[in-house]
């Protein structure tokens, strides 16, 4: 009887732990494993490792470091939209209309996206995790877009737009991890 109930506690244990994310195996090998989950694959391994808290990480964790590259890349972004404003490039009407526009869209990113994207990482609330992260990558769409002729933010657009694309796939890989 005792082994039965050894037996039937293993199982059970077993069960559970096959639904839980993968936390722990070899981190580098679960960063590259999440990274191929990806769109953006390169950049994606490339913000991971280069941050040292990855390597004892959960996906969860990456998906928060991930978050925090947002954060940090559209605020690099909106201090170069500011620098703009400020230099003569902006005595273009229409440049400064796209400038302008382009940072409520920055600020959109940081002061609202990624607050969401935090609170639903921290409540388990993924799906608007998710919503949060593909609206961060709408937004620095839509700066880019703003331009009349070739935009200044292309190259800044795009990390934004892609280091957002990427946190909501690792998002996605948590949620998908938990519903059963």
């Amino acid at each position: 009887m005792k082994n039965l109930i050894v037996i039937i506690f293993a199982f059970l244990v077993c069960q559970a732990n096959a639904f839980r994310p993968i936390l722990l195996l070899g981190n580098q090998n679960l960063v590259e494993r999440t990274c191929k989950q990806t769109p953006f694959y390169d950049l994606c391994i490339w913000s991971l490792k280069s941050n040292p808290e990855s390597r004892d990480a959960s996906v969860k964790k990456l998906a928060q470091i991930m978050v925090d590259s947002l954060k940090t890349k559209a605020t690099e972004t909106l201090d170069l939209i500011d620098e703009l404003l400020q230099d003569g490039l902006a005595l273009d009407p229409e440049m400064q209309k796209a400038l302008t526009s382009c940072a409520e869209r920055y600020n959109v990113i940081i002061r609202g996206d990624v607050p969401e994207i935090n609170e639903a990482l921290k409540t388990g609330d993924y799906k608007f995790a998710v919503k949060g992260a593909d609206d961060a990558a709408i937004e620095a769409n839509s700066c880019e877009i703003e331009f009349p002729t070739k935009s200044p933010l292309t190259d800044m657009n795009k990390v934004v737009h892609d280091v957002s694309v990427v946190a909501a796939s690792i998002v996605k890989i948590i949620q998908t991890k938990f519903s059963f």
